[in-house]
């Protein structure tokens, strides 16, 4: 008796009750995949750096922390993506992460914001879990789709090549579209609730019609919705999301006219829209002590400022010296459209205050030599002056564009042992013959039985005499109540501190910084 070969296996159809695998995305469909989640990662690192800067500062630190969990999302989501990619199918994962990431993005500025309000202790574990879930998840889709569009090895390099290289696309693209676009017209929530709301509407269109997959997507929809409608309530909220900034104008309970612009939590400016001569903050009346000593009353200057933030000090000088021309270097033009709308500035024409929206470095260069009479320097990022303004290449810049009897005045911010401070003291003193700083008397070796407090200081430079004696009485009739230091009392308290320059300025490192909103 004879019987019929059985089949080959390779050619035996597969069980009717074992569904065959669903295919895995086409070439076109994981590139996108990869190209959006790898965009979407680098769109929140960059964001996270703005919406923390109201509660930690623009600073070093706060970058480097950001950067950080990003890249440990990032390779923590690789790592653990193609472990898992090797072990199951990845096709049911790819919109979980989808959707989940989704979800965590847009709840992020409700989250953060609500923390910093009722527990800050615990801004940072929250911050960290806010780039890490979704950086991760994310991270992992790329491994998941390459897995799957591996079909023989023989086009190993040629996948994971195109792939990585499509990845590394989407980053490029996400970081220059977050910072030339999206952060100049949108507000960093707007930024995250879209972003969520496209990463689980992407969810949907890769799960499929699955019934589970559906409802999953129902509730990440209506997450993020509550989670849209809740962030518009949440505290910390912004009159103007600047470029660099979170911006707020706070009145004067005790005065009707009086104004305070708040930038990322700290008071920078205090405004008076109808006097201009009335200057609140001790640092600015200190500034006017040493200009109105320094020149015959009521004459025009040239001036330069780097920085602006509410301008008080340009106004003033247009208030008192009639006929002053001051140039204003202001690199974020929200804090601009902010003076104009909410702070009362008026034209150029009219008073004399041309705002130049640039990096103060780069308008230094522009000046040309001895064309001022006066350079204020007042300029912010988060807690800090900015680096490259306070190494001796720039301070050459200032002292070029003085003319002979120019004169530089600045405002430091710092505290505990006063080391970044004292570096830029001896920065000055590298480069002006005549340097002299202003405080309280405990923070400038005045005092030397009394603790530094810190907090704001004065520093002037220039290449004539600094009548100490003069700006002394001038800072007694305005009752600032800060002495003035210079000669060998401020080579003692300068120290062995070391010149800043544009190749050696840890600015970041030097600061001890004070995050009360009254530092400034």
């Amino acid at each position: 008796m004879t019987t019929s070969p059985s089949p080959h296996p390779a050619d035996a159809p597969p069980p009717a009750d074992i569904p065959s695998p669903a295919p895995g995305p086409g070439p076109r469909a994981a590139a996108a995949l990869v190209f959006g989640s790898s965009a979407a990662v680098l769109v929140v690192e960059i964001v996270a750096l703005r919406l923390l800067a109201p509660y930690l500062g623009l600073t070093l630190e706060t970058s480097t922390m950001v950067i950080g969990v990003a890249l440990t999302a990032i390779a923590l989501g690789s790592w653990l993506g193609g472990r898992l990619a090797d072990q199951v199918d990845p096709r049911p994962l790819i919109a979980p992460a989808l959707g989940v990431s989704g979800v965590v993005v847009a709840l992020t500025p409700l989250l953060l914001r609500t923390t910093a309000q009722w527990s800050p202790a615990l801004l940072l574990l929250v911050a960290s879990a806010t780039l890490l879930v979704p950086g991760a998840l994310l991270s992992a889709v790329t491994p998941f789709v390459t897995k799957l569009r591996l079909t023989s090895l023989a086009e190993t390099g040629t996948v994971v090549g195109r792939l990585s290289g499509v990845g590394t696309l989407g980053a490029i693209v996400g970081t220059v579209l977050t910072g030339f676009v999206l952060v100049s017209r949108l507000s960093v929530s707007s930024i995250l609730i879209g972003l969520g709301t496209l990463l689980v509407l992407a969810a949907v269109l890769v799960g499929g019609r699955a019934r589970r997959s559906r409802r999953a997507a129902a509730a990440a929809l209506a997450t993020v919705v509550a989670g849209s409608l809740a962030t518009g309530f949440a505290p910390g909220g912004c009159d103007a999301e600047t470029r660099y900034h979170c911006a707020r104008v706070v009145a004067d309970p005790d005065r009707a006219t009086g104004r305070t612009l708040v930038l990322d939590g700290l008071r920078h400016s205090y405004v008076d829209i109808d006097d201009p001569t009335y200057l609140r903050f001790a640092y600015v009346r200190a500034i006017a002590s040493v200009v109105d000593t320094a020149f015959p009353e009521g004459e025009p200057l040239t001036a330069h400022h780097i920085g602006g933030g509410g301008l008080t000090f340009p106004r003033y000088l247009a208030a008192v010296r009639p006929g002053t021309r001051s140039l204003v270097s202001e690199i974020d033009p929200g804090v601009v459209r902010v003076d104009r709308e909410r702070l009362g500035l008026g034209s150029p024409a009219a008073t004399g205050i041309d705002v130049r929206v640039e990096d103060g470095r780069l308008g230094l260069r522009r000046l040309e030599e001895g064309s001022r009479d006066l350079v204020v320097g007042d300029a912010f990022g988060g807690v800090s002056v900015p680096w490259h303004l306070t190494t001796s290449q720039a301070l050459a810049d200032v002292r070029r564009a003085l003319d002979a009897d120019g004169l530089y005045v600045a405002n430091l911010i710092d505290h505990g042992g006063l080391a970044f401070a004292r570096a830029e003291v001896a920065t000055l003193a590298a480069a002006f013959p005549h340097v002299a700083l202003l405080g309280k008397a405990a923070d400038i070796g005045l005092d030397p039985t009394a603790s530094t407090v810190g907090g704001n200081l004065v520093v002037v430079a220039s290449g004539r005499p600094v009548d100490a004696p003069a700006i002394q009485r001038a800072l007694d009739a305005r009752d600032v109540g800060w002495r003035i230091a210079s000669g060998e009392t401020l080579t003692a308290w300068t120290g062995d501190a070391r010149v800043l320059t544009d190749d050696h300025a840890p600015v970041d490192q030097l600061l001890q910084t004070d995050r009360s909103p009254a530092a400034r």
